[in-house]
């Protein structure tokens, strides 16, 4: 596994980890069991703090999305009984809410913002086959 960190981002360092475990664990790209890489092996590959990566962990683990097994490290939680659907509409929700916020800042129609939404998914180059 390997984070995608952008250091000059405007978003913390440890935010970008953080977010991008929630969504490799809400698409399916981490199961329950898997391995986070160590504290020591983020922040050399990507030349942080390790105490960053720390920080981001330990959130993770506040928020019950991994646990820390002793000798292996930081492992994803069993999800206890969140479905996969609902897990991923939670994380979309944040980024829809924005979005509505700033179309009624403009008084846009909602069918002309939802016309807009659907032509970005249509368009979106990450779009599933």
């Amino acid at each position: 596994m390997d984070f995608d960190i952008s250091p000059n981002a405007p978003t913390p360092i440890y935010r970008q980890i953080v977010e991008q475990v929630r969504r490799m664990v809400a698409s399916g790209q981490l199961s329950p069991g898997d391995t986070l890489p160590s504290v020591r092996a983020v922040a050399q590959q990507h030349a942080i703090n390790p105490m960053t990566v720390s920080k981001a962990y330990s959130l993770l683990e506040t928020e019950q999305l991994v646990v820390r097994l002793r000798g292996v490290g930081m492992a994803i939680a069993d999800a206890g009984g969140t479905s996969p659907l609902d897990a991923k509409l939670d994380m979309l929700r944040p980024a829809l809410d924005a979005a509505a916020r700033t179309a009624r800042q403009l008084g846009l129609a909602d069918a002309d913002a939802l016309a807009l939404f659907q032509a970005s998914l249509l368009h979106s180059p990450e779009r599933p086959r």
